[in-house]
């Protein structure tokens, strides 16, 4: 260490400092700022970032908005913060449509307005412009947001309008929105098919498409970033009586799907992709039945070889799992529904 340059040894510091005390040591000196500043350290320091004790639940309801730690040891939210928002809403409208690296894609529901804000250093970035680019429909429209190769955060917008149907890439770099082709079966983009929000895994976002819950035609849509191509793959072998969901999550860059099946109990299955099949991994056994306002306002976590089900009043259930096969699972979150997100803190910024 004592042979390393002072710059280096700064530096090496300074990237493992919690996001909020980067933003402060900025005023530390004329030098700290330039150096804090550098794509190569925000880059840096958000890959040491995304790690279990940076991850926080967000949650919106009508009054207010607040971010909760998640705490491994007793598998529980922590004493929540209340967080404002630092752009003009009504009454807590915002819906969180996609997020990554401490980013989140949401929309304005007063407005239709696409922003992306990161919670942590409060900035964020509009990106609806003047010709109708930006503006996201609940129910027809579906968004991803990615990183490419070459470390560009870009958000996938899928538009399905009476008579408009197409797809439209917004990059953070040039800050403008572009139009590409969607090369699958043009039915997806009916409104009769129900998109999920993209899940971004090892350079390819992935969408479930279904024709409705109860029975019909379900595929999931992947979409190379690089080569901004797509494809379908089949979806999981769930049995298709009563209601199906399927949640896709990346598991340090492993694709996986929770998938959801039954109507009055539910049994829930976790599957894995290899290549373009899929792999059951876990089924545990049926749940007590729960209602479909709170199922579609669930947390997922896995951490210490048990899987934690999760609702904004506490913990629903636990599923053990043998350790062994799921030690790549720690850690892990995802959550479901429009009004929260499981992110982690970083000094991403919305724009360049």
């Amino acid at each position: 260490m004592a042979d390393l340059p002072i710059h280096t040894i700064v530096f090496e510091i300074l990237t493992r400092l919690p996001a909020k005390d980067v933003g402060r040591s900025k005023s530390v000196c004329k030098q700290w700022y330039a150096l804090l500043s550098t794509q190569d350290f925000v880059r840096i320091h958000c890959s040491r970032s995304l790690v279990s004790s940076n991850q926080r639940v967000l949650l919106i309801d009508d009054l207010t908005c607040s971010v909760r730690p998640i705490i491994s040891k007793s598998n529980d939210y922590g004493p929540s913060s209340i967080v404002t928002f630092p752009f003009h809403h009504q009454n807590n409208d915002v819906s969180i449509l996609s997020h990554l690296n401490g980013l989140l894609c949401v929309c304005l529901n007063h407005t239709y307005e696409l922003l992306l804000w990161n919670p942590t250093t409060t900035a964020f970035k509009r990106l609806s412009t003047p010709d109708s680019h930006g503006f996201y429909i609940n129910n027809l429209d579906a968004v991803g947001l990615y990183v490419d190769a070459d470390d560009d955060y870009k958000v996938l917008h899928i538009k399905r309008r009476s008579g408009v149907l197409g797809v439209y890439i917004y990059s953070r770099e040039v800050d403008s929105w572009r139009n590409i082709p969607f090369i699958t079966r043009q039915e997806y983009l009916s409104p009769h098919f129900n998109w999920s929000a993209g899940t971004f895994c090892g350079g390819t976002l992935y969408f479930t498409v279904c024709e409705c819950w109860l029975g019909g035609t379900k595929r999931v849509i992947c979409f190379d970033v690089n080569w901004e191509q797509f494809k379908e793959i089949s979806f999981p072998p769930v049995p298709s009586i009563g209601m199906v969901q399927g949640v896709l999550v990346n598991v340090k860059n492993v694709l996986h799907m929770f998938a959801s099946t039954g109507m009055f109990e539910m049994t829930i299955d976790l599957w894995t992709l290899q290549g373009d099949y899929w792999i059951k991994v876990l089924s545990c056994p049926p749940i007590p039945p729960i209602s479909l306002s709170l199922w579609c306002d669930i947390t997922h976590y896995v951490t210490n070889g048990n899987w934690f089900v999760m609702a904004k009043l506490g913990k629903l259930f636990t599923i053990e799992m043998d350790m062994k096969p799921f030690k790549c699972f720690y850690p892990v979150s995802w959550f479901r529904g429009f009004k929260g997100a499981v992110f982690v803190q970083t000094i991403i910024s919305p724009s360049i």
